[in-house]
């Protein structure tokens, strides 16, 4: 073998910093985004932030040079008009609140109150007592009938149910409310509820010597209990979808428009201006032009998405243009790489620009990735989109006559005689399984 220096010239793609930056900026939903941009205002001292006012977002042009950057985005201020909706408390108060407002109405002291207390406090958010008996009364140094006796008494208490500490004991002391009487339910609930919940009705009509009728009646008798019943209870603020797009139907066409003005707006701090412009080669110098070629690598990797997300929402509409004009049923299949091939990027870029990205139509509010469906083909020759043979499952399984449900080998066969597309009964299996929907002996009812 051979020793010797050889030249080879050879490529390689090198994931630099800043393309790293711009490729998880492009993934961002616009509240990432915000979020983003403040982070990198803390660790950038040549980045100032500022809230854009109302008027500034009238006339709003987006813009920025080198000799004067900035990033000229707006806070959506909403709808000055005053609105009476304002005015209503958002507090809801949560599971624990409303059992102690119940505990202060009660006339008991001393011990017996202290229990209760105790037992209020290890009563999770689904409304299940959390703690035993034992555990309980070795804690207050009382004794198991003492502890038995403030259980009672929180059972006793709204919501009904609250406090059990299985689902049988929760789902029985439900019955006992609306059906004191019902010894089929209660028999089923202690003894079989598994079988119940499998819908093994006929296993149980015979156990039980009753009709399937009956059974079915025991069914819906449960059905309507609550398993959790301090699940209604909410202390968390509700979280709102936040569009990142726009479209809007202005003189019979559709406008597309991202919303880059829920961003901060980013300039150049003034107090240090004046040291980009010294010809000084020190180290502050070589900090300060460091600090400055991230921040204009910032703003252009944030117009680059905001640039990308308007191509390709502008394509996705353009041939979604009947979806948005007649409803669901029209949606046509459409996949990233059409959408990649029409403005000429790699398909990975679509996928990373439309990742957690929200727009509102004047159809309401989808996911991006929601128009983006796989292909089946029909008899009439035109390609039916995934989610409109979902629309007609759903349709056929809701018209349905419920004595005799259709099953899947039967749902394909209809959809082939009456819409003209041809789909397998695995594929029709599937769709029916993603959109929870029972298969037929579950469907089936008896009355």
């Amino acid at each position: 073998m051979e020793l010797g220096l050889f030249q080879k010239q050879t490529q390689k793609l090198v994931m630099t910093t800043e393309l790293r930056q711009a490729i998880t900026i492009l993934q961002y939903s616009t509240l990432e985004l915000s979020n983003f941009i403040k982070e990198q205002a803390l660790e950038n001292p040549l980045v100032e932030l500022k809230d854009s006012t109302w008027e500034e977002k009238q006339t709003y042009e987006p813009s920025f040079t080198a000799s004067e950057p900035s990033y000229d985005a707006r806070p959506y201020e909403g709808d000055q008009t005053p609105s009476p909706f304002d005015f209503i408390s958002h507090r809801e108060d949560d599971l624990h609140t409303h059992l102690m407002q119940q505990v202060r109405f009660l006339k008991i002291k001393g011990q017996e109150r202290k229990n209760l207390l105790y037992l209020v406090e290890n009563v999770n958010d689904a409304g299940y007592l959390t703690v035993s008996f034992e555990e309980a009364a070795a804690s207050l140094n009382v004794s198991l009938n003492d502890m038995e006796r403030a259980h009672n008494r929180l059972m006793h208490f709204d919501p009904p149910g609250v406090g059990a500490r299985t689902l049988k004991e929760c789902l029985l002391f439900q019955l006992y409310h609306v059906a004191a009487d019902n010894e089929l339910a209660e028999r089923i609930i202690i003894e079989d509820l598994t079988l119940l919940a499998e819908k093994k009705w006929k296993e149980l009509s015979k156990k039980y010597d009753v009709t399937l009728q009956d059974i079915q009646a025991v069914a819906d008798l449960v059905c309507s209990l609550d398993p959790k019943p301090g699940s209604s209870f909410g202390g968390d603020t509700p979280r709102y979808l936040v569009p990142d797009i726009t479209v809007e139907k202005i003189e019979g066409e559709y406008v597309v428009s991202v919303n880059d003005y829920l961003l901060p707006k980013i300039q150049l701090n003034k107090q240090y201006q004046y040291m980009l412009t010294q010809t000084k080669k020190d180290e502050a110098a070589s900090y300060m032009h460091d600090k400055y070629q991230k921040m204009m690598w910032l703003i252009k990797s944030i117009e680059q998405r905001r640039l990308t997300l308007l191509k390709i929402t502008e394509t996705i509409i353009n041939k979604q243009k009947d979806f948005l004009e007649k409803g669901p049923l029209y949606l046509k299949p459409l996949t990233m790489k059409e959408i990649a091939d029409e403005i000429d990027v790699h398909e990975s870029t679509v996928s990373r620009a439309t990742k957690h990205k929200v727009v509102q139509t004047p159809k309401g509010v989808y996911e991006l990735k929601e128009f983006f469906t796989s292909k089946l083909s029909s008899e009439t020759g035109d390609d039916a989109s995934s989610s409109t043979v979902k629309l007609h499952i759903k349709e056929l399984v809701n018209t349905e006559n419920k004595q005799k449900p259709l099953s899947d080998q039967k749902i394909a066969q209809l959809l082939k005689e009456e819409k003209g597309l041809t789909v397998s009964r695995r594929t029709v299996a599937k769709y029916r399984e993603e959109m929870n929907i029972p298969a037929s002996s579950k469907r089936k009812r008896y009355r």
